[in-house]
């Protein structure tokens, strides 16, 4: 039988890494044959550790300050359903003003690891605010100017 509070320690732990930046303590909080799966046509799905590890570092290059910021996150057994909302600026962007988008994970953890995410987010959006319309607008900071960790919004009573 899988425990809640250790898969629900494992999302945080996950997210608190893509918000350190560190592709080695990213790399780290996934399993081997780890399944990062996209259901954008504008993601690119991959397996193994090995594989995310050697994309990471061109990914956060061009997302520069990349944050998720938890607004829920659900757990139910070894698996967590975690909305947020990322932000970023586009690196080389002529506007240069965040981008924002809201998404998806849906994650299964095996131990303390993630072994299968599938993101959910919008691509049209990412488009829209990549290609020199409005973008960003009302967001309270820029990406990245929070320390790591989890920004606050997430219900701890689920």
């Amino acid at each position: 039988m899988s425990d809640p509070a250790r898969t629900r320690r494992a999302a945080e732990a996950y997210v608190a890494a893509l918000n350190c930046g560190d592709p080695e303590a990213i790399a780290a909080r996934v399993s081997e044959d780890f399944y990062n799966e996209h259901t954008s046509t504008l993601g690119r799905s991959l397996r193994g550790r090995a594989t995310y590890r050697e994309r990471l570092p061109g990914f956060l290059a061009e997302f520069e300050g990349l944050r998720y910021a938890v607004e829920d996150l659900i757990v139910d057994g070894d698996r967590a359903a975690l909305a947020y909302t990322m932000t970023f600026r586009l690196r080389d962007s002529a506007a240069g003003e965040p981008v924002r988008i809201r998404g998806v994970f849906r994650l299964r953890m095996v131990g303390d690891l993630v072994a299968h995410r599938v993101d959910y987010w919008d691509g049209a959006e990412f488009e829209r605010q990549t290609a020199g319309g409005r973008t960003g607008a009302g967001v309270a900071a820029a990406a990245g100017e929070a320390d790591c960790g989890i920004d606050a919004g997430v219900d701890k009573n689920r």
